[in-house]
């Protein structure tokens, strides 16, 4: 039995959220997927991260890595076929499409290929414009002063 979470308690008490809310439903209702090929998702650091795929048997010509918007896409199929014939396949060889959603200002820096596994690196990168920065608090008088002379 699955229960849908109401998020609106916290939407009331919360500006600029909806993307966030959003992608909680959307979790809530997704269905458990396909789950090939196997990957892990690492935290490097504060803005470093890595997804790492088993894609064995698959060449660099094979797969296809892509963004758009804020979706990561990596595919992959299969050009050719081996020869012989197979007495036990074991191996996965299937065709996939694997989508991870990032995080805004998140943007890929590298893939790379090596022992069956395909690493993907992830920065995130905040714009200076949405940085910290400190406000100057200005005395009440000048305030008061500045808004009357703004008025005249």
């Amino acid at each position: 039995m699955r229960t849908l979470l109401d998020y609106s308690p916290l939407l009331r008490s919360s500006i600029g959220f909806d993307r966030v809310f959003e992608l909680l439903e959307s979790a809530s209702r997704s269905q458990q997927g396909d789950n090939y090929p196997p990957f892990d998702s690492v935290k490097l650091d504060e803005d470093a991260y890595r997804i790492t795929m088993a894609v064995a048997g698959f060449t660099e010509d094979e797969l296809n890595i892509s963004t758009q918007s804020n979706m990561l896409i990596v595919s992959g199929e299969h050009k050719a076929e081996a020869e012989g014939e197979y007495l036990h396949r074991g191996i996965a060889t299937r065709a996939f499409n694997r989508r991870f959603e990032l995080a805004e200002h998140v943007r890929v820096t590298g893939a790379r290929l090596a022992n069956g596994l395909l690493s993907i690196d992830l920065k995130r990168e905040i714009p200076e414009a949405m940085k910290p920065r400190r406000i100057e608090i200005n005395r009440g008088t000048e305030t008061v002063r500045q808004l009357h002379s703004d008025a005249a």
